[in-house]
């Protein structure tokens, strides 16, 4: 059996996962705020189905309740959004 030697380079390691981070937030930061323009002023549980399909359309997964009434609310609220992922 053949072996080899793999070097990670951990500072492009994480780089890498810095800048895959950084583009689901802006997914998210997208969708949040499209929604913000479209619903502000509508119903809280009007907007939740709304943002949990448009949500897993963007990155994938789904959000759970409190997160996803909270981001309804301030979506109602007209709110922007600016959404940083951290990766750890």
């Amino acid at each position: 059996m053949a072996r080899s030697k793999v070097t990670i380079n951990k500072q492009a390691v994480k780089r890498v996962v810095d800048e895959a981070g950084a583009k689901v937030g802006a997914k998210i930061s997208a969708v949040l705020n499209g929604m913000s323009l479209e619903f502000a002023g509508r119903p809280v549980e009007e907007i939740k189905p709304v943002l949990q399909s448009r949500w897993r359309a963007a990155v994938g997964g789904s959000v759970t309740d409190p997160e996803l009434s909270e981001y309804a609310a301030k979506i109602a609220a007209g709110e922007t959004f600016d959404v940083k992922v951290n990766v750890r």
